[in-house]
């Protein structure tokens, strides 16, 4: 090769400099993304990645959900924003009355969130029993026997379509009733199978971290 056909250190320095550019572009346009989805939602992260099969069929594992703010576009019967089956029988979303609710269970903020349907809403001191579906209350034949009955607090009683219980039910009850500044959001559509990126990056950094895997459960979702 003559001296002439070797490539000169402006052209390596030209490459770099090109391919630098070209990803801080791309860094740039998914930035401007994700600032426009949050200016449209009011919620950080505004796409979620569905980790379990709680709500199949209508929102699957590896899923991806948009999350607005739940009184940006509360429907008519709405409580605190929120829609619930009890309520909006003629108000579907995701195949069924209610809204989708996204929550930090027990307002616990450092945990992974929770999307399930917002079910009913209760008061404080409420026996909810009877306006409870008797399929969803496990084996309480009243309110002594019903885990958070009387309501401890006002909030949402929420299950997962695919569940048999709702999550205050049980002896290891997955959230009190859901107080309104527990909940994140409203589930608005969803991207099937998308969010199955997001879940392998975050099953790729807990294998190197603790060595093993962890299965997910109870409708997680993890932030996108």
């Amino acid at each position: 090769m003559s001296g002439d056909d070797r490539p000169s250190a402006s052209d390596d320095g030209a490459g770099v400099l090109v391919y630098v550019t070209d990803m801080v572009g791309s860094a740039g346009a998914v930035l401007l993304v994700g600032l426009l989805l949050f200016a449209v939602s009011g919620v950080w992260p505004p796409l979620v990645a569905i980790e379990s099969p709680s709500m199949d069929p209508h929102i699957e594992k590896g899923d991806l959900v948009f999350v607005m703010e739940e009184e940006r576009f509360a429907g008519a019967n709405a409580e605190h924003g929120v829609v619930t089956a009890a309520r909006g029988e003629r108000y579907v979303r995701f195949s069924r009355p209610g809204d989708v609710i996204v929550y930090a269970p027990d307002g616990d903020n450092g945990t992974t969130p929770i999307i399930h349907r917002a079910m009913l809403y209760v008061e404080d001191g409420e026996n909810w029993y009877d306006r409870a579906d008797p399929a969803a209350v496990g084996v309480a034949d009243n309110c002594r026997e019903l885990t958070n009955c009387p309501a401890p607090h006002d909030g949402f009683i929420t299950k997962g379509d695919n569940n048999r219980r709702y999550d205050q039910v049980g002896s290891s009850p997955i959230s009190d009733p859901v107080r309104p500044t527990w909940v994140i959001g409203t589930a608005e559509w969803r991207v099937p199978l998308l969010g199955e990126i997001r879940l392998g990056w975050n099953q790729a950094a807990r294998v190197s971290t603790v060595g093993t895997s962890v299965t997910a459960e109870n409708g997680t979702v993890v932030g996108a």
